[in-house]
């Protein structure tokens, strides 16, 4: 499978979503991005990659960073691989003395890492088709709150519709989130449990 070279284009701040953010990848050689919701913690971690700060003491993914380099494991990319129920996965490409290991993680950590490590990023086509948005750079054409409101549309149809389960059926998703340790879509789903049990 083909597979597409990913820019990280920045975070806003996620409307539907108390605490999330919004990550927004750009298709290398095309207009499509891919908005992808992720935590505060996570967030900050690749901001503050980004903008070149220096945390006084190691933040986890610096962490990781330093115990990789000593023992000469080089990440070679990141790859999102797969797209299910609104939640995207990705795995990490580690290389040490010519051996090749593929590591799980969630999107958020492995884009704070591909950050740090100054690695590619990848995704495939199905992903691109399934939750990309076409994102037209020409001011002229399309406002600034237009796109935002693009995205925020992009990231609500990837999330569940919550409000359509039984209670049963959220407790069940949210056990299976736990156990996946998905701590952001745990949290969403906590939220529609508590919002229920306040109304």
């Amino acid at each position: 499978m083909k597979k597409i070279p990913l820019d990280i284009v920045g975070l806003s701040y996620s409307q539907t979503q108390s605490g999330a953010y919004a990550l927004l990848l750009n298709e290398s050689k095309g207009k499509r991005r891919l908005p992808i919701i992720i935590g505060g913690f996570e967030a900050q971690a690749i901001a503050i990659e980004m903008e070149n700060m220096k945390p006084s003491r190691p933040l986890t993914h610096d962490l990781f960073k330093n115990f990789a380099e000593t023992f000469e494991i080089k990440l070679k990319e990141v790859i999102i691989y797969n797209l299910v129920e609104g939640i995207f996965y990705a795995k990490l490409i580690c290389a040490r003395d010519n051996n090749e290991v593929e590591i799980d993680a969630r999107t958020s950590d492995a884009i704070a890492l591909a950050v740090r490590f100054n690695c590619p990023v990848y995704t495939y086509e199905f992903i691109l088709n399934s939750a990309g948005i076409i994102m037209d750079d020409d001011l002229t054409k399309e406002s600034n709150s237009t796109k935002e409101t693009k995205v925020e549309k992009t990231i609500e149809k990837q999330e569940d519709d919550f409000r359509k389960k039984t209670a049963e059926e959220l407790k069940d998703l949210l056990q299976k989130a736990l156990d996946k340790e998905d701590y952001e879509r745990a949290s969403r789903i906590r939220d529609e449990i508590n919002a229920r049990r306040k109304s």
